[in-house]
């Protein structure tokens, strides 16, 4: 599997946006999980007598633990030992963020900060359970760092559905329309776009497909990219952006 951007294509139209909140996604979009995922995920079918093959472990990027269980359960049959893998992948996968936390992605501090000095609101919608996000973020340093943390066992429909951006907006109060929604997943694109969000997509093993690319208000290679064009005039200390509507008073953590 190669890491994938977009980086022979121009990015998307698309100008700065006016938006009072940004919704992060978490794996593969803060954290420099999915390549660590795919390695641990792919070894242990593979010692269990599976093939868990790029294209299928990229279909899993994005979706939620129920999604995720159905898609390997159709797609390896009925002898897949779903407990069993779930199970070895959890043990492995606690070991390793114990022995080496979890990798933020470049440009990720430089961003929550530029927005810590902003009206801008925040919140995570991850597809990943709660007590898997919270140590996620713990281990990677950025627990506490968001107004909202919104995870995939809180809603019925994962992404593409957009209940989870949705649920996100409702509880930072903020109208949909004026939420940044940035991932690397296209049903994370599709969820933020079916949400009536302003999606902003940061690939990151999953290439942006044309589809996507017609969906997202901006396509941009990193975080650091993601930021410059954000908040291309920061905002120094206690000052607010002119292109955001600064009528709300940034929530308590």
């Amino acid at each position: 599997m190669s890491d994938v951007t977009r980086s022979e294509a121009q990015p998307a139209a698309g100008s700065t946006p006016v938006f009072r909140a940004v919704i992060f996604d978490m794996d593969g979009l803060m954290l420099d999980t999915e390549r660590m995922a795919y390695r641990l995920w792919t070894a242990v079918a593979t010692e269990l007598g599976f093939d868990l093959h790029d294209e299928l472990f990229l279909r899993l990027v994005g979706r939620t633990r129920v999604d995720t269980d159905e898609i390997l359960t159709r797609e390896l049959g009925p002898s897949f030992p779903l407990t069993h893998f779930r199970e070895t992948c959890t043990v492995r996968w606690l070991d390793e963020i114990g022995r080496n936390g979890i990798p933020r992605k470049e440009g990720l501090l430089e961003l929550l900060e530029t927005i810590d000095r902003s009206a801008v609101r925040t919140a995570v919608a991850t597809s990943t359970r709660r007590a898997g996000a919270d140590r996620s973020l713990e281990a990677a340093g950025i627990a506490g760092r968001f107004d909202y943390v919104v995870t995939g066992d809180e809603v019925r429909r994962g992404k593409p559905a957009p209940d989870i951006f949705l649920l996100a907006a409702e509880r930072l109060d903020v109208e949909p329309h004026s939420c940044v929604v940035l991932e690397d997943s296209v049903y994370g694109i599709q969820a933020a776009h079916a949400a009536g969000m302003i999606p902003v997509m940061v690939p990151d093993l999953v290439p942006p497909t044309d589809d996507v690319c017609s969906i997202a208000h901006r396509v941009v290679r990193s975080l650091v990219e993601a930021r410059d064009y954000l908040f291309p005039d920061p905002p120094g200390q206690g000052t607010s952006l002119p292109h955001v509507n600064d009528t709300r008073v940034r929530g308590t953590r």
